[in-house]
């Protein structure tokens, strides 16, 4: 066996392989002994015809195709081990049949590899840094949700809906006068200014008194799931059954302790100003870091190999198909539901898959640049510190730990040393 490897198009190498005419007929052989048990032929038991009598009565080229394979499956990963400092392949290989004659076979592999990253700047670039402080009314909105949670459901019966009512209503949607899948519903519960509805639906529902009949005129948004509905004008005959208002809980001390455990209104504020401010530094790193990587991003060459993306394609669906799973629905059905192909749903995340992919690459180049690695006691530290908060010595800690989870660790150090780099080897700025 030889072969040659050469760039291709699109970061992938083409692989030629060639068999001299000895090693095509010993993989007949090969394929006869594997597969023989198969084919039947008057005059002999199943499995112990000879080789010349199959192909006469099956055709000459009856091995050829578990031959070709075998041949392939014996010396594909060889080659892709021998080849390894050269380029590493991020998925299968197309295969085709060049030459096929009995003094010998020709075969090519393209195969999609790790593409080279092209970065011609890194540092020294104007970037933005974003800040988030959490704001007086964020508390207020907090408080007020504990309230709403913890309100008392009564019967309204002596004026309208309004805004935070829940109602209970039967609906029957048309378009173009024609009902329409999800469109129809009786003893429905629907809260009143929580946009679980299409805009302008609620609006339209306020005011309705028990018992009213009404047409509610909207347009589904273009941005709208079903492909059938997107951009269309509708009509919703809505029958109102029930409504039921809020009455919410005083605002007390006493309210708090029993609702959350804190023994104030101010130690509640208190707790809850942290928690947010919290999420708001984990906001502002997440924007900042992705800030960075889209100004790298401009001042970057890349072609991605289509294996590449569909991986990442396939990462994506699997997370929205678990989202899925938690509320009790398969994506299949969900699918159905829009009338939409699982080809047509993977397209949508093409563009997010590619960013992805080009982002992770540019990090693995800029890892590789400046060298950035993660101690052992670095490690060990951040170990230590997992193990503290959850009362553990580090000892007890690392007992009960996956190998995976010290990779994640050794991981999100080198990421944070990496872009504390990049933070101060660039121009960064924030608006006021």
């Amino acid at each position: 066996m030889k072969y040659t490897t050469k760039a291709a198009a699109k970061s992938t190498v083409k692989i030629t392989i060639k068999f001299d005419g000895e090693e095509w007929k010993e993989a007949l052989n090969k394929a006869y002994t594997k597969t023989r048990g198969r084919f039947a032929v008057n005059g002999f038991r199943k499995g112990k015809a000879p080789k010349s009598v199959i192909e006469h009565a099956y055709g000459k080229g009856v091995f050829y195709e578990d031959a070709l394979n075998l041949l392939f499956s014996e010396n594909y990963d060889k080659i892709i081990t021998k080849e390894e400092k050269k380029f590493t392949v991020v998925g299968d290989p197309d295969v085709s049949v060049d030459k096929l004659e009995d003094d010998g076979v020709t075969l090519v592999a393209v195969v999609p590899v790790r593409p080279e990253v092209k970065i011609s700047e890194y540092k020294g670039i104007k970037i933005k840094e974003y800040a988030y402080t959490v704001k007086e009314e964020e508390i207020e909105a907090e408080l007020n949700r504990l309230l709403d949670r913890n309100a008392r459901k009564v019967e309204v019966t002596d004026r309208a809906a309004q805004n935070g009512d829940i109602v209970n209503i039967d609906f029957v949607g048309t378009v173009d006068g024609v009902k329409f899948d999800g469109g129809e519903a009786e003893g429905f519960d629907l809260t009143l200014g929580s946009g679980q509805f299409i805009p302008g639906f609620e609006d339209q529902v306020v005011g309705m008194n028990i018992g009213d009949k009404k047409d509610v005129n909207v347009t589904f948004p273009e941005t709208y799931q079903a492909e059938n509905l997107k951009g269309k004008p509708a009509v919703f005959a809505v029958t109102l059954n029930k409504i039921q208002g809020k009455e919410l809980p005083e605002l007390t001390d006493e309210f708090v302790k029993d609702a959350t455990g804190s023994e104030t209104v101010e130690a509640y504020k208190a707790k809850t100003r942290e928690r947010l401010q919290k999420q708001a530094d984990r906001k502002s790193t997440d924007d900042t870091e992705n800030s960075i990587l889209e100004a790298i991003a401009e001042k970057t060459e890349v072609e991605i190999p289509q294996a590449m993306i569909d991986r990442e394609i396939d990462g994506l669906v699997q997370k929205f198909e678990y989202q899925l799973m938690y509320q009790g629905l398969k994506l299949q059905d969900y699918l159905d539901f829009l009338k939409m192909t699982m080809a047509d749903f993977r397209k949508n995340y093409e563009e997010q898959a590619t960013k992805n992919v080009k982002n992770q690459l540019i990090l693995a180049e800029l890892i590789k640049l400046e060298n950035v690695e993660a101690t052992e006691e670095e490690v060990d530290a951040k170990v230590a510190e997992q193990a503290a908060s959850v009362e553990k010595t580090a000892e007890e800690y690392k007992k009960n730990m996956d190998p995976r989870q010290f990779d994640y660790i050794r991981n999100d150090l080198v990421l944070t040393k990496l872009f504390s780099f990049l933070k101060e080897n660039n121009e960064m700025y924030k608006e006021d």
